[in-house]
């Protein structure tokens, strides 16, 4: 069994009447993807928005890498190497591709150097070269200069994940990132995707669209409620009953 870098244990959350999330536990392996499904109101983004310190829980801890990261700041969560690509892509519209991406890594540096404009030149000269190659790696390389408003929806989300993975992250958490994609954009994604896997990082993955969950996890928990109802690999979640009521739409699929 692979390391479990991300640990919840009993995570509840609450909005008013609500409960969102009902005793959540879950281990994620160290350099697997790990789907998680579940239909509308699930509770999947509330459960992401805890990991990255968006959201505290009510109740239950969050370890990373076997620290306890609940009630973390976002950015202190960040600086340990988790990073976030969002439902709606979280970008600077009015800068170019190139600044969107060195921008992250820009914020990460811890500014503890007395100020030097050589070392600092050399610093985002660094961070300038390292931009594009993660620009090269997710397909946009072309458009460095380009103002990043006026990309297509699935090139932004490509834009938003290499502003992740300029910061090294040890874990990347994605929610449902080929939503509203093309099938030819979904598919790029996915073999994105399996490059970023196969350097050995964790993948966590909210997604709606099931050729997506099947073709990239190793593991598969299903939310239902705010609740983990099912787990397992791709195989024995396609086959189980629970998660065919639930989610996938009955035995007939």
């Amino acid at each position: 069994m692979n390391k479990t870098v991300l640990h919840l244990d009993k995570i509840q959350k609450s909005f008013g009447g609500l409960r969102a999330l009902a005793d959540v536990n879950l281990n994620i392996e160290e350099a697997k993807t790990h789907a998680i499904i579940g239909p509308n109101g699930a509770g999947k983004s509330t459960l992401l928005n805890v990991c990255v310190g968006r959201l505290i829980p009510d109740s239950g801890h969050a370890t990373f890498d076997g620290k306890d990261i609940t009630g973390k700041d976002p950015h202190e969560i960040t600086q340990m190497g988790i990073a976030r690509v969002f439902q709606t892509p979280e970008i600077f519209p009015d800068l170019s591709l190139m600044d969107n991406v060195m921008l992250p890594a820009l914020s990460k540096r811890d500014g503890s150097f007395k100020f030097n404009p050589f070392a600092t030149m050399r610093t985002q000269n660094d961070i300038r070269d390292e931009a594009v190659h993660i620009l090269q790696d997710v397909g946009l390389d072309k458009f460095l200069d380009k103002e990043a408003g006026s990309l297509s929806r699935g090139d932004k989300r490509r834009l938003e994940l290499g502003m992740c993975l300029i910061l090294k992250p040890r874990l990347l958490l994605l929610d449902e990132p080929t939503a509203g994609m093309a099938r030819h954009d979904t598919n790029q994604t996915i073999e994105l995707l399996k490059k970023i896997k196969e350097r050995g990082m964790t993948i966590v993955i909210i997604e709606h669209d099931m050729h997506v969950v099947f073709s990239l996890a190793d593991t598969v928990s299903v939310l239902a409620r705010g609740k983990i109802i099912a787990g397992g690999t791709p195989e024995e979640v396609r086959e189980d009953p629970i998660v065919k009521e639930a989610y996938l739409g009955g035995a007939h699929e």
